[in-house]
């Protein structure tokens, strides 16, 4: 097999739209495969953490499952089924659901999110395997301008 080697000037003329497309679909893969060879999915740690006085959530307070989804509106998928989700962390012991239909994490869900978190830094060095810090902080200075040239909001 022949590999073809693009220019810096063929590269600089190339979408931005597609190679971001193609990143994200590929570190969404990459890190939703890991996370399931560790028996759990990237929305299940999300429910835990947004249920978390020890992360996300600023009080610990319960929350239904529309109000979890308005919360991860931003990084959640078409195909993310919260609802699934929250059944399997009811099934596990790690939430509970009170009669307002609110979930609420368990003190057994607060050690598995803390457990499951741990894995985050394995994960993180595959996907930056073969790039250093300063080329990193470069490519998010680049991609924060291009969506302030866009007319997008950088948090």
């Amino acid at each position: 097999m022949t590999t073809q080697h693009t220019s810096d000037a063929e590269l600089a003329a190339q979408p931005a739209a597609y190679w971001t497309g193609v990143a994200y679909e590929a570190v969404i893969s990459f890190t939703r495969s890991q996370q399931a060879e560790l028996g759990f999915t990237q929305p299940q740690f999300w429910l835990l953490r947004n249920l978390s006085k020890n992360d996300i959530s600023p009080d610990g307070r319960g929350m239904t499952v529309p109000e979890l989804q308005q919360a991860m509106r931003s990084y959640l998928r078409p195909e993310d089924d919260l609802e699934a989700a929250a059944g399997v962390l009811l099934e596990r012991g790690w939430v509970t659901r009170d009669a307002g239909d609110r979930l609420w994490i368990t003190e057994s869900g607060e050690e598995a999110r803390v457990g499951l978190k741990q894995h985050a830094p394995a994960i993180r060095a595959r996907i930056h395997q073969g790039i250093d810090d300063a080329d990193y902080v470069t490519a998010l200075k680049v991609l924060q301008q291009m969506i302030r040239n866009t007319g997008g909001t950088v948090a």
